[in-house]
């Protein structure tokens, strides 16, 4: 096990201890406890999904087994949060916001494997990557606004709910923008492979004619 898969792992193992933070069940409630500590781990985790990826490549290290675990730990963390949230915080995050989102993630990962068996790749696009940052914002601040309405720092004040609403608002519609243009880059390289396959079926025919 090399130290990227490790690190995969253990954001893997955060996604019980977080649902477990965000439980009636943690112990230290009050006083803002337990959302900060929820928002400390999201982040944390959140963290070392960037920090996995840039060891393997820099150490050499990518494995199928990193490859693998990697996205579905990607897709457990963001799809546990959610519906987490969706109980812990129902005024922000609503059961068809959380929908959308993790409908977006299982279809991207559905047409990546098509595209991996039809022998390309879909490159994560620059809304993807953006969507990734929203995601972890609409996230903290929504755990962060089960707690406080706003945050007064002297002539500044933070809505922290309105922020948090604005974010989750945000997520749904970069996320369903960037399932748009992942849908639109998987038609056209398989539009693609298409047609090459059909030349290719076309020359084999006339060489196999020819031949005889």
């Amino acid at each position: 096990m090399n130290l990227p898969n490790s690190i995969t792992l253990s954001r893997i193992a955060m996604i019980p201890l977080l649902l477990w933070i965000l439980s009636p069940h943690f112990p230290w409630q009050g006083h803002g406890t337990q959302e900060i500590a929820a928002s400390l781990l999201f982040v944390l985790a959140s963290i070392t999904d960037g920090v996995d990826g840039y060891l393997a490549r820099k150490r050499g290290q990518i494995t199928t087994m990193g490859m693998l675990l990697d996205p579905i730990a990607d897709k457990v963390m963001v799809t546990s949060a959610l519906i987490a949230l969706v109980a812990y915080n129902p005024a922000v995050v609503k059961v068809w916001i959380a929908v959308v989102i993790i409908s977006r993630e299982f279809l991207v990962s559905g047409l990546r494997s098509i595209a991996s068996t039809e022998g390309f790749t879909i490159q994560a696009s620059d809304l993807g990557k953006l969507k990734t940052v929203i995601q972890i914002v609409c996230v903290v601040s929504a755990i962060l606004a089960h707690r406080w309405y706003d945050w007064n720092f002297g002539f500044l004040v933070i809505r922290v709910k309105w922020f948090a609403v604005a974010a989750i608002y945000f997520t749904v519609v970069v996320s369903t923008i960037s399932a748009i243009d992942y849908f639109v880059g998987f038609w056209r390289q398989i539009d693609h492979a298409s047609k090459d396959r059909r030349k290719s079926y076309v020359l084999t025919r006339q060489k196999s004619a020819n031949g005889q």
